[in-house]
């Protein structure tokens, strides 16, 4: 207890994020803004035209629509306090700013995850139980599991939360990245972490490879139908609509994975920014790009939309 008495209470942390790069931070500026305003713009398109065009109407491009939105809230959890950071001397957040922005950031990643998940069982009763699917994914299914979605999100995120910054803190408040995630923050504890960290790690186990191995399972079960299908091109449109959803699945699994299921004092926090610049920024980047890129039915609706908006500027 004397030793804990030298220290003062931690009212608010020092974001170091890229401070190690020196002049290059308003390079990085206007990196990052441009790829969030690209994010932003791609993520609004993708919303737009399925709520827009009534063909997009349907279970996969709702919740596609419900995962660019969560997309959306994601990065501005991030990005904006990023960048003031990138152009600022004092690299501050409070407290109660830290824990709200860990909070935040998780209930949307984990959102995220869940909703990768349950994408995954609408494109398994798409094809493999095709007679059904009406049934199956009806739209009360499908907002009951949206809404299971976000509000098991937030729950796991309070959890998380709640366990970090029930530690006190009473030492050294210098954040080694760029925003207050778990693995960093935690480090900072001025007290035995081992059972927060291993029921945070439970749940990154729940959150992560559970969704994983119920994905990888409907993968199976679609592969092995569509084998089945008698003609190449049939076979071809079958694959091509999971090849979005697989895409952004890897990305997204595989780096959150690298990051959240390994002991935090196994990381480089050089790896550790590497990594989450690619969650934060390129699967939010990719998941609009892909969809967009891959789909023709969203293809053709952003060209109906654009054609729409010609047309009016033309009589105006």
């Amino acid at each position: 207890m004397k030793g804990k008495s030298l220290y003062s209470v931690v009212t608010e942390f020092l974001l170091l994020g890229f401070s190690s790069f020196g002049e290059l931070q308003p390079v990085l500026f206007v990196l990052f803004l441009c790829l969030y305003l690209i994010i932003l713009s791609g993520n609004f398109t993708i919303i737009s035209v399925i709520l827009l065009d009534r063909r997009l109407h349907r279970p996969m491009y709702f919740f596609l629509c419900v995962l660019s939105t969560s997309e959306v809230f994601y990065t501005i959890v991030i990005l904006p306090k990023m960048l003031i950071n990138l152009l600022s001397a004092l690299k501050t957040l409070s407290f109660m700013g830290c824990a709200t922005q860990m909070f935040f950031f998780l209930g949307f990643a984990v959102t995220n995850c869940l909703l990768l998940g349950v994408m995954g069982y609408d494109r398994y009763t798409a094809i493999c139980q095709p007679l059904r699917y009406p049934v199956l994914m009806n739209w009360r299914v499908c907002g009951q599991l949206a809404a299971s979605c976000i509000v098991s999100g937030f729950l796991i995120s309070l959890v998380g939360t709640s366990l970090v910054f029930s530690l006190p803190f009473c030492g050294s408040n210098k954040v080694n990245h760029y925003f207050c995630d778990i693995s960093p923050v935690i480090r900072l504890a001025c007290a035995e972490t081992y059972v927060n960290e291993l029921v945070i790690l439970i749940c990154a186990v729940l959150v992560l490879v559970v969704p994983l191995i119920f994905i990888c399972i409907s993968y199976g079960f679609i592969v092995h139908t569509i084998l089945k299908i008698p003609s190449a091109e049939g076979r071809r449109k079958a694959f091509s609509t999971c090849a979005s959803h697989l895409t952004v699945v890897i990305v997204h699994y595989g780096c959150a994975s690298s990051v959240y299921l390994w002991p935090s004092a196994k990381h480089s926090s050089g790896k550790d920014r590497l990594v989450t610049v690619t969650y934060t920024i390129i699967t939010p980047l990719l998941n609009p790009m892909v969809y967009s890129l891959r789909n023709k039915d969203v293809q053709l609706a952003i060209w109906k939309m654009i054609g729409k908006t010609g047309i009016s500027r033309k009589t105006l």
